[in-house]
């Protein structure tokens, strides 16, 4: 390493050291709570089989509720996307869209879900409201910065045969970033189904209800059924997720 690449990576080190002993980060605390946490295990072992339907249940409206959330919200994210590039939209245009979709990723789905259930009420509604906001601000801002990396040489050429911006879009910015939008969506529907799981905290639905419920009257038994569902239903999705990778966007290590 540089000298140069030396003295960053010993700023970084200093910084870390400096933020952690004033958040107060202390490993002493985290070896002496290590007999706590194999007392939490030995109690999650204790699962209620008689659980497993009701778990299965609200694991499957946990999905439902990701699913329609996310594909609700890449829809919405993709036109606004293209409002945002600035390689496609005047500065009079994507300058505020930019700004709304700032707007929109400052809070995290959780705080959505606070608000929509105030406003609609508890329930699988409000979280399916959270997990739209999140992914229009999440997905609109990787897909337009995607748009921007695009080759300007075939949109220079379409442009200069006549072609109207409708067309440019239509015929090289999205089939250009058609893969990494699939990418996008796969990513996002991954992701809300773990952040689903939470939002049962502030009554938005979803199998994070129960779980919450138990954890909070120490029943840890219960609580591992549903999560163990939930990690199950995880693994079954990011294993059709690398299915689907693979089938469309990344060709697997075939050997030299």
């Amino acid at each position: 390493m540089t000298p140069s690449g030396n003295l960053v990576a010993g700023i970084i080190v200093a910084l870390v050291v400096a933020a952690s002993v004033n958040l107060g980060a202390n490993p002493g605390l985290f070896i002496g709570g290590l007999p706590n946490l194999w007392i939490v295990a030995e109690e999650m072992i204790q699962v209620d089989p008689g659980l497993v339907p009701d778990a299965l249940l609200a694991m499957a409206e946990t999905i439902q509720m990701a699913f329609v959330g996310t594909m609700v919200g890449v829809a919405i994210a993709l036109p606004m996307s293209l409002l945002a590039a600035r390689n496609i939209a005047p500065a009079y245009v994507h300058a505020p869209v930019r700004a709304l979709l700032a707007a929109v990723r400052t809070f995290p789905s959780i705080l959505w879900a606070i608000l929509f259930v105030i406003m609609v009420g508890i329930g699988p509604f409000a979280g399916i409201l959270a997990i739209i906001m999140y992914t229009v601000g999440f997905v609109a801002k990787l897909q337009y910065e995607v748009i921007e990396a695009i080759d300007p040489e075939p949109m220079d050429a379409v442009l200069a045969i006549g072609a109207s911006r409708l067309q440019l879009v239509r015929h090289v910015v999205i089939p250009e970033s058609a893969s990494h939008l699939l990418g996008q969506l796969l990513y996002m529907l991954d992701y809300n189904i773990r952040q689903t799981s939470i939002l049962g905290l502030v009554g938005a639905g979803g199998i994070g209800f129960y779980v919450i419920t138990y954890l909070q009257f120490f029943e840890y038994g219960k609580a591992a059924v549903f999560m163990l569902v939930v990690l199950a239903s995880v693994l079954a999705i990011d294993w059709a997720s690398t299915r689907i990778r693979d089938r469309y966007i990344v060709r697997p290590y075939s050997g030299p």
